[in-house]
């Protein structure tokens, strides 16, 4: 069985492994389509926090079902996954919050993912395909990630919603924000990314934190209230810094993104304003659900995403450049 490992970090390596073996409770899938996300490029990076090497990468699947003892499940049918496997039993999973798992194993990240041809995994992990396409089946855990986070942050209809970070997570952030009924902002230094928020997603208001005054660009599209939900996705400290400063009395920050170092802001600013401060890990089935609902409703298009396809064999050859602005990366999609 062909698999691509992530030796250490900036270093792949396509290997022959062992066919995998499967046990009760688990279930063989043929993995058809796999996402790259900012988890596997932080990864390969070297600044991904929750990550150890050798790792074989890739969370975000769209497989054929081969075998296992999944109930409802059919040999042949299309399948994704909740890569986010728990115990059951902690106190995340006893108060239904198995995306925070105390002692969770993510698929691509603590333990090895889909980035070869067969890939075992717990049975409970299973979703049907439901009669979408295995790129759109490969797309609903990031947009889960995103739908998670506004959930997070209880965004209500009429809200002014900041999503910072324009990647594939920050968009799927701005389209479940909208679907909510949000009055979304876009804010980026990368201009051609918030090209795409406007002609792709048709996000009303876009912010180059590179080129424009943040802050007054702010106040003149709310009236000076500030948006009342900020969520970053970045993981950039100094983004997720400044963006403090962004927020209304009364307003709510979800971090999404994620970063290996210590947070700093003021205290007084922060309390005046009795804000409120959460982190988004992960998602649910409740997000899951919702994502898939969206893309049979019509109200997500996930093909918008995919900017670049390649096949298995050429992935090790094309990775680093999607760590480059300048190819215009928004999903890159590998197909087997």
């Amino acid at each position: 069985m062909k698999q691509l490992v992530c030796i250490t970090p900036g270093q792949l390596a396509y290997q022959d492994g062992q066919p995998p073996v499967v046990k009760e409770n688990q279930s063989l899938l043929r993995i058809k389509r796999i996402g790259i996300c900012g988890t596997d490029l932080h990864a390969y990076e070297g600044t991904q926090p929750f990550f150890n090497y050798p790792r074989i990468l890739g969370h975000e699947l769209a497989a054929e079902y081969v075998s296992g003892d999944a109930p409802g499940f059919t040999p042949g049918e299309a399948v994704t996954i909740i890569p986010y496997f728990n115990c059951g039993k902690c106190i995340a999973c006893r108060s239904g919050k198995p995306n925070c798992c105390t002692s969770i194993n993510v698929c691509g990240v603590h333990v090895d993912g889909g980035m070869r041809e067969y890939l075992v995994v717990p049975s409970y992990s299973l979703l049907h395909g439901d009669g979408l396409s295995y790129d759109e089946l490969a797309l609903v855990e990031p947009l889960a990630i995103g739908a998670h986070g506004v959930r997070r942050a209880a965004v209500r209809p009429g809200e002014y919603v900041l999503v910072i970070g324009a990647g594939p997570i920050g968009l799927g952030i701005m389209e479940f924000a909208r679907i909510a009924g949000a009055h979304v902002i876009a804010m980026d230094i990368n201009e051609q990314r918030l090209n795409f928020c406007r002609e792709k997603l048709q996000v009303a208001f876009t912010i180059n934190a590179a080129t424009e005054d943040v802050m007054k660009r702010l106040q003149e599209i709310t009236g000076n209230d500030m948006p009342t939900v900020v969520i970053d996705a970045t993981g950039s400290l100094k983004a997720i810094n400044n963006a403090f400063q962004y927020m209304a009395h009364g307003a709510r920050y979800v971090l999404v993104g994620l970063q290996k170092n210590e947070i700093s802001f003021s205290h007084p600013e922060f309390h005046k304003r009795e804000a409120t401060l959460m982190s988004s890990r992960n998602a649910t089935k409740e997000d899951f659900d919702l994502v898939m609902q969206s893309m049979k409703k019509g109200l997500v298009n996930p093909a918008t995403y995919i900017t670049h396809r390649v096949l298995f064999d050429n992935v090790k050859t094309e990775f680093a450049s999607w760590l480059k602005p300048e190819t215009g990366v928004i999903k890159a999609m590998i197909e087997l």
